[in-house]
């Protein structure tokens, strides 16, 4: 009988250390800010360049970027979506999805490498861009294409 009280006990103890711990887990999420809260709109201090478009084939795009004025890494990632985006509708495609990004920060000017696929139909994957939406929404945010 004392072994069953002590398992029953041990199980009561853990059920109860679970719900403290996932408590104070949503306490400490809820505390921080959510950066992709929204899109992100670009400041009026921000300079946008695209500084080299070069298509590998019909379907893969390198886009080179430079901006200036930028508070967040997340305003070159706008850009580098918007850019595709624009590339894409440029050349007749609906689609543009994101394979991969390098981003560096030098004195302030923020250099961004990307690599797209652009398509005419919706691709399988993550990170998909709808060309003609996202166009749109760069326009509202300050946020040139190509």
């Amino acid at each position: 009988m004392m072994t069953r009280r002590a398992h029953i006990s041990l199980r009561a103890i853990c059920g109860s250390a679970l719900v403290a711990c996932t408590t104070l887990a949503a306490c400490a999420m809820s505390t921080e800010p959510d950066v992709e809260a929204g899109p992100v709109s670009a400041p009026k201090s921000a300079r946008f360049t695209v500084v080299e478009v070069l298509p590998f084939d019909d379907e893969l795009v390198n886009i080179f970027l430079e901006g200036r004025g930028f508070l967040r890494k997340e305003h070159m990632d706008a850009f580098s979506e918007c850019a595709a985006a624009g590339y894409a509708q440029s050349q007749g495609l609906g689609f543009a999805r994101h394979l991969r990004t390098n981003l560096s920060n030098e004195g302030g000017i923020w250099r961004a490498d990307a690599v797209y696929t652009i398509s005419p139909a919706l691709p399988v994957g993550q990170h998909v861009i709808d060309a003609e939406t996202m166009v749109e929404s760069c326009a509202d945010r300050r946020i040139p294409t190509v």
